[in-house]
């Protein structure tokens, strides 16, 4: 299992858009990915579950990848995420 801690950085928070560009780079490793905000995890693979934590722009999430690429899923969506997630 590795973690990081990462700030969401695009203006508008995980709303539909990011949230959707999130999970489809989620979604192409083995891992289970989740991410930690608050009280709450949820799981980076699901669309719902990523809206339903509220995350927004300025918001610090602890993204916890665990599996056979563990590794490549970590460092692939801290740099998809502070990259904007295409906003």
């Amino acid at each position: 299992m590795v973690s990081q801690s990462v700030v969401i950085k695009n203006p508008t928070g995980l709303h539909l858009g990011p949230a959707g560009t999130l999970c489809k780079e989620a979604i192409q490793y083995k891992s289970l990915i989740t991410f930690q905000f608050r009280d709450s995890t949820a799981n980076a693979k699901s669309v719902l579950s990523v809206l339903g934590a509220c995350v927004k722009s300025g918001d610090e999430i602890k993204l916890i990848c665990e599996g056979v690429d563990e590794k490549e899923a970590l460092e692939h969506l801290v740099a998809v995420i502070e990259g904007g997630l295409g906003e």
